[in-house]
């Protein structure tokens, strides 16, 4: 693994956040999608867009996972589908519930420790698909369900399972949701809570009766929508229940495949300090790397011979590739 090495222009931890976010990308390597459907609950059904090589059995697949009010349309999971694309893997973006435009396909809301619905993805894919050999990487949220995937599975993963690679995860939910409420995040925040506000009235308006809207006007923050709506919706007891019980380093040590976390020192809201709880360090299996520089999902690096400068995106594919034995 080469080292990050920030590109000068994009240097700081929001400018690299915010420089990544809004450049514009080619993705060369990659043909359209295919839309695939999984039945994961039976009132829940999530959207995949996949990238099938010929003769899908034959190749590694990459099953990534998006953050926070994402989809599979955000430019880090076509920048990691390209990468792995090209480099030999079948690629299968999935959506959270309710995201990318598929709020009419579940009745429910989806959380940040929600494995059930990557499990049995994986489920199918090696059931149905006959694919043995799957790497998972997963995006700041998305990264936070694939390493509670893994450590939900301990020591009794599928051996198609090769690998997880975590980009900025949301580890330590409450610590991160705390950072999120600094002062000079301020325009995170208001992302975040518009774009989930936005998500509630087209459930609302999806299912008439199903959600009580009375509290959203109030919404300021991301912890007043998972006190509001999140928790009680999934069984928990308050927003700190919630974020206890769906962090992924609260079964670390558990991790039993082979897996690598990358963060970044500067990372606005995802705090490195999560990264050296002794659940980590004390796991053999658990690979941790904090960058100097990267800022959130960012880590651009100056382009060169044919390398777009999204660091994370080759690294992630790199480590998949090494597991996969391609």
């Amino acid at each position: 693994m080469d080292d990050f090495v920030p590109a000068r222009r994009a240097a700081g931890g929001h400018r690299m956040t915010l420089f990544t976010w809004a450049s514009a990308r080619s993705f060369p390597s990659l043909p359209p999608p295919l839309p695939r459907y999984f039945d994961v609950a039976s009132d829940a059904r999530v959207l995949a867009r996949c990238h099938w090589q010929p003769d899908p059995p034959a190749h590694p697949t990459l099953l990534a996972l998006h953050g926070l009010e994402g989809s599979s349309e955000a430019h880090y999971m076509r920048g990691l589908a390209d990468k792995a694309f090209a480099h030999g893997f079948n690629v299968v973006l999935l959506n959270q519930r309710n995201c990318g435009g598929t709020e009419h396909l579940s009745t429910g809301l989806y959380h940040s420790g929600l494995t059930g619905d990557p499990r049995a993805v994986i489920r199918e894919l090696t059931g149905l698909d006959r694919l043995s050999s799957i790497a998972v990487v997963g995006y700041s949220l998305g990264g936070n369900v694939a390493l509670k995937l893994a450590g939900d599975y301990g020591a009794g993963a599928p051996p198609a399972l090769r690998s997880i690679c975590a980009v900025s995860p949301t580890m330590d939910l409450a610590r991160c949701v705390e950072a999120l409420e600094r002062r000079g995040n301020v325009l995170y925040e208001w992302n975040f809570v518009r774009n989930l506000k936005r998500r509630m009235r087209r459930k609302a308006r999806l299912l008439p009766g199903r959600f009580d809207l009375r509290p959203l006007p109030a919404v300021r923050t991301v912890r007043a929508f998972d006190e509001a709506f999140t928790a009680p919706h999934h069984g928990f007891r308050d927003a700190g229940d919630y974020y206890y019980r769906a962090s992924s380093l609260r079964v670390a040590e558990r991790i039993a495949v082979p897996t690598l976390v990358i963060s970044a020192d500067d990372d606005p809201f995802v705090p490195a300090a999560q990264f050296r709880d002794p659940a980590l360090a004390a796991n053999p299996r658990v690979r941790v790397v904090i960058t100097r520089g990267g800022g959130h999902c960012g880590f651009f690096a100056e382009p060169e011979g044919g390398f777009d400068g999204f660091w994370a995106e080759r690294t992630a594919v790199a480590f998949a590739a090494r597991h996969c034995a391609v």
